[in-house]
């Protein structure tokens, strides 16, 4: 099974940009569709953004549609969200899954559909 390690969180004044990285191990990572997603304090997750698995199909979150951008690079097992103009609601623990996906090549926007989660990294925006 697959597992997955997010990094690149931190602390940044609004308008500016952040770009996360989740690092895939244990499994081929071109057999996997992933995505983004957040939980804010006193909120429920949330849905960011998807990437099928050869990176061709993508979908994101109205709230973030224009300002975020998700990327894969499968020869460095890799998913990447770039965050750009970023808004103090965008603050929130930012988790990537993945899910084993042989057939249909899509991507996945629903959190049940995902079957290996990442542990989360911080991400901060100050007013």
């Amino acid at each position: 099974q697959v597992q997955l390690v997010e990094s690149g969180g931190g602390l940044v004044q609004a308008g500016g940009s952040l770009r996360l990285s989740c690092a895939a191990s244990g499994s081929t990572f071109s057999w996997y569709a992933m995505g983004w997603f957040r939980q804010a304090p006193g909120k429920d997750r949330e849905f960011v953004a998807a990437i099928s698995r050869s990176g061709g199909l993508s979908e994101y979150a109205d709230p973030v549609k224009g300002r975020f951008t998700i990327s894969r690079d499968n020869d460095k097992n890799t998913m990447y969200l770039q965050m750009s103009s970023l808004k103090p609601e965008d603050t929130a623990v930012y988790h990537c899954a993945a899910r084993r996906d042989l057939s249909s090549g899509s991507y996945y926007v629903r959190q049940y559909e995902y079957a290996y989660w990442g542990q989360g990294t911080q991400v901060t925006v100050s007013s």
